[in-house]
């Protein structure tokens, strides 16, 4: 692999072709990064993962000096389990329609595919400033490796001028988006014969209060908040993901598990909603189910939890953004990205901006256009030069 050179599409599909579903290790991916990168000259660094089974990476191209450029992406991508797709979805292929098909074109391993597949060509030039690769482990169930890899590039970096977070945005500048935070609730009745409802506590009949609590906290915050909000919807957002509970017709149910979580505004705490939530459950719905039986209880664990990105202090990554991408669009996103932990922890002006429309991702048959390859390229070339300046 010394000094191979592949083009974007080449590089693409040998990514795509790393079955990196979160519940799987991406280290195979991960080591083949850093044997390409170490094959043109540029050591790596990964941080893994408490068990080991995963790790992020980090690399430096050019001189290790302040004010240069992170690249930021995420290796995990969504299941296919279920989707009907068209295509083998480790397999790139290319139809008609001008369009990359398969799990991640879109979300988000494109991004990095083209900045290394432009490895040469950034080693070709005069370099001034670094450009700083950065790839993490399990976005897309939580941001979880994001932390450590920003705390490890903030010890061992000099510091950069601007991020890019990579995730798909059509290429225009993204410059805040809401928190994400996810929660697991059991709710622990008291089994009895379906007919002697008074003789026990149903799991699922209490959950099910607690989801109709959240729909009505939704029904709330919609009237309060306007629609001329940058965001859409505006409002805070609740979703239900998961129930699991109950194990027969005739039997009121001992167990009832529900994964629910929110996305909240980057001005607000983002355990705000969540500890409301709580509460009500704590203050109103757990007594109510110990008076049918003591033995009855709720317990809560926080999931994952996404920090909030607020427009505040990206002037500078969005003027370099928009300039690399050629772009002129500067807006705002509903879904979560690693952007808001790195600008926290490292300190320096954050944008998102990337090739591919979000509305493919997590779909069966996503896909990427090859205009959109062709557009990240030239945002590639175009900030090289930038680095190559004085």
């Amino acid at each position: 692999m010394a000094g191979e050179v592949v083009d974007s599409v080449e590089m693409l599909r040998r990514l795509v072709a790393f079955d990196t579903t979160s519940r799987n290790s991406n280290l195979a991916l991960i080591e083949y990064v850093q044997e390409y990168l170490k094959g043109h000259g540029i050591e790596s660094k990964l941080v893994p993962s408490e068990d080991g089974k995963k790790a992020n990476m980090f690399a430096t191209v050019g001189p290790m000096a302040e004010g240069g450029v992170v690249l930021s992406g995420h290796t995990d991508v969504v299941p296919v389990d279920g989707q009907p797709w068209d295509t083998d979805p480790w397999t790139l292929t290319l139809k008609d329609d001008g369009k990359y098909y398969g799990r991640g074109t879109c979300d988000m391993k494109a991004f990095y595919a083209i900045a290394l597949a432009m490895l040469p060509q950034i080693l070709k030039a005069p370099l001034k400033k670094p450009i700083h690769f950065a790839l993490s482990y399990d976005e897309e169930v939580g941001c979880i490796g994001a932390h450590s890899l920003a705390a490890a590039m903030a010890r061992e970096v000099p510091r950069p001028r601007a991020i890019i977070i990579g995730e798909p945005t059509m290429m225009t500048v993204v410059h805040a988006h809401k928190g994400a935070q996810m929660y697991v609730t059991k709710f622990t009745g008291f089994e009895a014969h379906s007919s002697m409802t008074h003789l026990g506590v149903s799991a699922i009949h209490f959950a099910a209060e607690f989801v109709h609590y959240l729909n009505t906290l939704q029904d709330r915050l919609d009237r309060e908040f306007p629609p001329t909000s940058e965001f859409t919807p505006p409002a805070p957002t609740f979703n239900v993901g998961t129930i699991v509970g109950g194990t027969a017709g005739n039997i009121l149910a001992r167990e009832c598990e529900v994964l629910w979580g929110y996305r909240e505004l980057p001005h607000r705490p983002l355990t705000a909603l969540g500890e409301q939530a709580l509460l009500w459950l704590k203050e109103e719905l757990l007594p109510k189910m110990k008076a049918k039986h003591p033995a009855a209880k709720i317990d809560t664990v926080v999931r994952s939890s996404t920090v909030g990105f607020s427009p505040e202090g990206n002037e500078e990554a969005k003027t370099l953004a928009a300039n690399w991408s050629g772009s002129n669009i500067v807006g705002s996103v509903v879904y979560g990205t690693e952007a808001g932990i790195f600008k926290k922890t490292l300190g320096v002006p954050t944008v998102v901006c990337g090739p591919g429309d979000i509305a493919q991702a997590h779909q069966p048959n996503e896909f990427i256009l090859a205009s959109q390859i062709t557009a990240c390229e030239g945002f590639m070339r175009r900030m090289t030069e930038w680095c190559s300046r004085t």
